[in-house]
């Protein structure tokens, strides 16, 4: 069985951050949200991995190399422009061959990993298996539609009037069936060739698609509420760790890991909080839910349910939260300017002013 990860896609609802980056690539924790689910391929017992890559793939092959330090095999797969999931599946049918193969999307989060699904679907081997969440708002998903018996009759991508609020959560699993599906469907009115499409076809075609309601924790991590909240998740299972410095005149309280090469100078640092080895954390406060990546300074700041990344440096600001901070980015204070008006009147005017 082999894997097929979708690295590609332009991450617009992640701006600016993705101007710079690659979405899969924002970190939670301090660890990229890519390298969670190519963890979780690996302890499924999957070696070999597909990564279809688009306009990042230089940053995405920079950062998981040929997959050996996950205990994977990558072969990496162009896509020329992001053309829909079903599109994947298509270019990369040479390399998935007559293989079963779980296709996962790199910016999802998945508490708990896939092995269960994995083994369901090796053991029973249907022709498509689907990953199902409840949402509140499923307009923004595929949807599926379950009958009482729990059977998948149809699927839908972002409905204007959904039929359940079951939304599939970015994981498939697919014999080699799929690839007879792709070729058959046509383009959405997004222009993509939607995999909900190929699926149906799958249905219509009275072939055995199955499907899991899960119950732990999903996140799509396509906006910046989504990471803080998945970053807060992570952080709750964090175990207390101190390699770096912590002067005798700082303070770690609770689930607090201080990489080796921090420093914590002055400051009070509440879990759970992860601090990047070469940041110096000075003069500050750094609150729960937190992670701040390697080389960064914090000085005469207060930070808070936040996520910082590497290079970057807050000096002197009060308070920050809720908020994802790119790469290489400096914070500072206002110059101060004397308090004045400035004015252009025309004539005759009349102008009241309280000073």
């Amino acid at each position: 069985m082999k894997a097929l990860v979708l690295s590609g896609g332009a991450g617009t609802r992640l701006r600016p951050i993705t101007h710079t980056s690659a979405k899969q690539l924002v970190p939670v924790a301090n660890k990229a949200v890519l390298f969670y689910g190519l963890e979780s391929i690996a302890a499924a017992g999957i070696t070999e991995v597909g990564m279809i890559v688009g306009d990042t793939a230089a940053e995405i092959e920079e950062a998981v190399g040929d997959g050996s330090k996950f205990g994977l095999k990558v072969t990496y797969i162009p896509q020329e422009r992001p053309l829909g999931l079903a599109h994947a599946v298509m270019i990369a049918r040479d390399y998935l061959g007559d293989d079963d193969f779980v296709m996962y999307l790199g910016d999802n989060f998945i508490v708990g990993g896939i092995t269960d699904l994995v083994d369901e679907f090796r053991g029973n081997r249907p022709d498509a298996q689907i990953l199902l969440t409840r949402v509140a708002d499923p307009r923004a998903f595929g949807v599926a539609e379950l009958d009482p018996s729990g059977q998948v009759i149809g699927l839908e991508e972002k409905p204007e009037h959904p039929k359940s609020d079951l939304a599939l959560v970015g994981v498939y699993l697919f014999t080699p069936v799929i690839h007879e599906a792709v070729r058959a469907i046509e383009p959405s009115w997004r222009g993509e060739l939607e995999i909900t499409h190929a699926i149906q076809h799958l249905i219509d075609k009275r072939a055995d698609v199955r499907s899991t309601v899960i119950k732990g924790y999903w996140k799509d991590t396509g906006n910046v509420g989504d990471m803080l909240e998945v970053n807060r998740t992570v952080l709750e299972s964090v175990e207390r760790r101190i390699d770096g410095d912590v002067d005798a005149e700082s303070e770690t309280i609770g689930r607090v890991v201080v990489e080796e090469g921090a420093r914590i100078v002055n400051s009070r640092i509440v879990g759970p909080a992860v601090i990047g080895s070469g940041t110096v954390v000075s003069d500050s406060y750094v609150g729960p839910f937190t992670s701040v990546a390697e080389n960064c300074r914090i000085t005469d700041s207060e930070l808070e349910f936040s996520i910082v990344l590497r290079d970057s440096s807050i000096r002197g600001v009060g308070r920050i939260e809720s908020s994802l901070i790119g790469r290489h980015v400096e914070v500072t204070p206002a110059p101060s300017v004397p308090s004045a008006h400035r004015l252009v009147l025309g004539d005759h005017s009349k102008v009241q002013i309280n000073s």
